[in-house]
């Protein structure tokens, strides 16, 4: 009877202290999410910094047909393998676009998922009331 509780006992402060790991460890863990913005905002982010690294996810095909002038392409399909070779500072601010944002979107959580902490997704090209260059 002795040897049943303070086997109870050790398993219970087992589970607290695990609760408590887990806790402190969730609480710690910086959470990045995919973060929208519209056409006009990234127009403003664009005139202010010269720095700003935009990304045109659409293929080279549809990049060569127009595209947001200082935008570098690099197609959705291949982001995760060529990123890293071209920007190693994950901490760069980077502006995806692409035609309708769909992909766009995926590239961003790509982009996330290897660690580049600065990343904003402007949708599609298609919302893009600016001028673009061929």
């Amino acid at each position: 009877m002795v040897k049943n509780r303070k086997m109870i006992i050790i398993v219970l402060a087992f589970i607290l202290i695990i609760g408590i790991a887990v806790s402190v460890f969730n609480n710690n863990r910086s959470v990045v999410k995919n973060v929208k913005i519209s056409a006009e905002e990234a127009k403003e982010i664009i005139d202010q910094d010269s720095d700003i690294i935009i990304i045109d996810v659409r293929s080279e095909e549809e990049y060569q047909t127009g595209h947001i002038e200082g935008a570098v392409c690099i197609p959705n399909e291949v982001i995760s393998d060529q990123i890293e070779r071209l920007l190693s500072d994950k901490e760069q601010e980077i502006l995806v676009y692409c035609r309708s944002g769909r992909r766009s979107s995926q590239a961003v959580d790509k982009l996330l998922d290897l660690g580049y902490t600065n990343v904003k997704d402007f949708g599609g090209i298609i919302d893009w009331p600016y001028k673009i260059t061929k």
